[in-house]
């Protein structure tokens, strides 16, 4: 089963399938080739809101970068192309306690699937 992770910063994005890459402050053990369901929100949700479920992934690379190495192509692949480098580096650290532009960061970048593609490749 892909393990959960919240996109309710970028939901539109992702639904859009506008974003194809994602910058975490932890999530350090995501390997690639491993499936991933992109929630609305996945923890801190509030008793009896369900668990909203928008799309599964596959990752396609990994790697630990510094914020600040983002560049434009970048920008663009995390769902924002109205955005320089510098205003995604302050967005990203006004939204995560601890976070400054010289932070290292999990870089993750996806692919959709395909709706109804389960892990083995088949119809659930």
């Amino acid at each position: 089963m892909p393990r959960l992770m919240s996109v309710s910063l970028t939901e539109r994005q992702v639904r859009e399938r506008a974003k194809t890459v994602t910058r975490r402050m932890g999530w350090r053990n995501v390997r690639q080739g491993e499936r991933l369901t992109l929630c609305r929100k996945v923890m801190g949700r509030r008793r009896g809101k369900p668990l909203v479920r928008i799309v599964d992934v596959e990752v396609l690379a990994v790697r630990r970068e510094p914020l600040d190495a983002i560049t434009p192509d970048e920008v663009v692949a995390e769902g924002f192309p109205e955005m320089t480098p510098d205003q995604f580096v302050d967005f990203f650290c006004d939204s995560h306690t601890g976070c400054a532009p010289a932070s290292e960061v999990t870089r993750i970048e996806w692919r959709y699937l395909a709706p109804g593609v389960a892990e083995q490749g088949t119809l659930f």
